[in-house]
């Protein structure tokens, strides 16, 4: 693919992202459009690395989102058999009032909370390292294309990952890097854009 329609396919991707991370919110939709936004951000910068002959551009992005998808399964796991092997032999669910008195007990209250944080702690870890592993891939970016937007959206990506543990400032500012993400995609120069206009030689 030609690099116009890399930058296209990235920024739409960007953008699609934008609105899906918006969508967490409440809209049911919210998950596709990141979904298809992430994939053609992806297939961007596999050209991207091609059309610049540096690979890290590619594989550092496609192991970023690798991490944060096995961030995802880790957590959900641990909270599955959270609820598997300490709520559920505990509870009769037969009684309505069972997970009321489950719940009193705070032995049992605070093994919840406790398995709750280590959940949340563990995608953390995983958040950060594929944050990582995400600017690596756009300073790589920023330094062949000469787009200088990629580096500042990827250090905001790793501040924001940094600061999920405050959740709310986190993903605004990963939000904000996906922003940056979109301009920077449609902001890339061309190879017939850079070069100024000669001025006509005088004549002999």
């Amino acid at each position: 693919m030609s690099l116009e329609t890399n930058k296209t396919l990235g920024g739409v991707g960007a953008i699609l992202m934008v609105v899906g991370l918006l969508g967490f919110f409440g809209a049911a939709y919210a998950l596709i459009l990141c979904l298809v936004g992430i994939i053609l951000v992806l297939i961007a910068l596999k050209g991207l690395a091609d059309h610049y002959q540096e690979s890290s551009i590619f594989n550092n992005a496609l192991y970023g989102f690798i991490t944060i998808i096995l961030g995802g399964v880790a957590c959900i796991a641990v909270i599955v058999v959270m609820v598997m092997t300490m709520v559920l032999p505990g509870i009769d669910l037969s009684d309505p009032s069972a997970i009321q008195r489950y719940f009193m007990d705070i032995n049992n209250l605070w093994a919840f909370v406790g398995s709750l944080i280590a959940a949340f702690v563990l995608l953390f870890v995983f958040v950060v390292v594929s944050a990582v592993l995400f600017r690596k891939s756009l300073d790589s970016l920023s330094a062949k294309s000469g787009e200088k937007l990629f580096r500042t959206a990827g250090l905001l990506w790793l501040i924001g990952a940094i600061l999920f543990i405050v959740f709310f400032v986190g993903v605004i500012l990963i939000w904000i890097s996906w922003i940056l993400m979109a301009v920077a995609f449609f902001s890339m120069k061309t190879a017939g854009q850079p070069t100024a206009a000669q001025p006509p030689q005088p004549p002999p």
